[in-house]
């Protein structure tokens, strides 16, 4: 196999002679910028996070266990047209994700037609019979999910996998446009960017929408969190913040009569609509993990009864396992209709004996990962890993290999970031953050885009190693040219 080098999104295929035109501003800025005062930049953002406590836990590290996501100063940049095809491409496969759930909990059509193998879906750990049959609050499931992209040339892009559980991020796609508006001014007047800041009162419109249909008030909404020692706290702390709406424990909330109560000082509140960020396993002991101090007795009873909209909905980790991914191109096609506008990367399924006598063959070109694993962890990328870890990995295919999927290594684009040695390419992924409730599906031009900042790394994740970048994504011609009418008024 050739190895071509890889796309990069600002300057193109190749050298800076056949850039991206669209993109000549932007090439000539991280050109004429001096490299001290990009640094200078980058550190006073990296400060600023530091303060503010934007951090991440790294769990099973003594030292340094509480670390902020290195920040790249060099933005990311999504034309209009991009940004419009992914937009339908993601509210395709989002509201195919919801009609899945929807569907594997309630007439599973799509396992009596043989679409997907029933037993995938049965005998999976993330399928929750304790909530099969039951429909959530305007049967939506999956309210807030992550897709992750990844690109390989100016019109291929690729879903590599989907969150539809607990999916994080959305505090460093804000606070990254915070620092670089406050940081790179210039680059906000070279071109006209949407603005990503709308979230917090999207999602706080998205929450109220699905909340039970009992009175006339105002949805009382909350987000329960593990707690401070969870590594996305941070994250959950912001967000109740940004919403106007209590960050909850465990303890703050009770069960009487199958209703969710909120203890506070002047009394108990009753509670809506709850935007957890815990898994399954542990939100409610009487129904799933018995020993859990993080959930809260009788939620579950709460939630079959109507009462309370969680979400995401319990079980819709099914709409995350590998395996299921796998599937995606068939599931959209069955419930919407027409093809994926967002292909999937060609995955082999290693439960499927061709599949992993193709993988076995080939452990060194390719990247294996657990179906259930998340993070970059339980993962093998061929290309760099040493014999050793190819021969750990083959041994454990060999002995479960429904745990696998196996997929190609991709030419990922690449993005100008800054690195020690000056402005190098280094590759990128794309996580935006879609919205699903009554009013349809709605999503914040922009998302969170993570950067290997290891040379020649394809791994993004920052507990691998990685960083964030902020993404812009460009205004149409119409909008643009209304903002350009605006900022001339205003000097005027």
């Amino acid at each position: 196999m050739t190895e071509r080098r890889a796309f990069d999104e600002i300057m193109g295929q190749g050298d800076e002679a056949d850039g991206r035109p669209e993109f000549a501003a932007l090439a000539r800025w991280i050109r004429e910028t001096p490299l001290g005062e990009l640094q200078r930049r980058q550190a006073a953002a990296e400060a600023a996070f530091r303060t503010l406590g934007i951090t991440f836990a790294v769990y099973g590290e003594e030292e340094a266990s509480e670390r902020i996501i290195p920040f790249d100063i060099v933005p990311r940049v999504f034309t209009a047209g991009e940004w419009d095809g992914l937009q339908a491409g993601l509210e395709q496969r989002v509201l195919a994700i919801n009609a899945f759930l929807d569907d594997v909990y309630g007439e599973r059509r799509i396992l009596s037609e043989g679409v997907v193998p029933a037993e995938l879906i049965l005998a999976n750990p993330q399928f929750r019979t304790q909530v099969a049959g039951a429909r959530p609050p305007h049967g939506i499931y999956a309210h807030i999910c992550g897709i992750d992209l990844v690109r390989t040339g100016p019109q291929d892009f690729f879903v590599l996998e989907d969150n539809a559980r607990t999916p994080s991020g959305v505090s460093y796609m804000l606070e990254n446009r915070e620092a670089m508006i406050r940081l790179c001014p210039e680059l906000f007047e070279m071109f006209a960017v949407r603005p990503v800041d709308t979230y917090p009162d999207t999602l706080l419109e998205t929450l109220r929408s699905v909340a039970p249909g009992h009175g006339g008030n105002e949805p009382v909404c909350v987000l329960l969190t593990p707690g401070h020692f969870n590594s996305a706290f941070y994250e959950h702390s912001f967000l109740a913040d940004n919403l106007g709406i209590e960050l909850v424990e465990a303890a703050d909330l009770e069960v009487d009569d199958d209703f969710v109560w909120m203890r506070t000082i002047e009394g108990r509140v009753k509670v809506d609509v709850i935007y957890r960020r815990i898994d399954d396993d542990y939100i409610d002991p009487l129904w799933f993990r018995p020993d859990s101090m993080l959930g809260i007795p009788g939620l579950i009873s709460a939630y079959l009864a109507g009462n309370v909209a969680l979400a995401n909905a319990p079980g819709t980790g099914i709409a995350d396992d590998k395996a299921i991914y796998s599937y995606m191109p068939e599931i959209v096609k069955f419930y919407s209709g027409g093809e994926a506008r967002l292909p999937n990367v060609e995955t082999w399924r290693c439960r499927e004996p061709e599949a992993l006598r193709y993988t076995l063959d080939n452990l060194d070109k390719l990247v294996v990962k657990l179906v259930d694993g998340s993070g970059g962890y339980g993962m093998l990328v061929g290309p760099t890993a040493t014999a050793a870890q190819i021969e750990d990995f083959r041994a454990a295919l060999i002995a479960e290999p429904h745990r696998y999927i196996a997929q190609p290594t991709l030419a990922l684009s690449t993005v100008p970031t800054l690195v020690e040695q000056g402005v190098a390419p280094r590759h990128v992924d794309f996580r935006p953050f879609c919205l699903t409730g009554t009013g349809g599906v709605k999503i914040v031009p922009g998302g969170l885009t993570r950067v290997a900042l290891r040379e020649g790394s394809l791994v993004v994740n920052s507990s691998q190693g990685g960083g964030t970048k902020d993404s812009l994504v460009l205004a149409p011609p119409r909008e643009r040219q209304a903002q350009s009418q605006f900022q001339f008024q205003g000097r005027g």
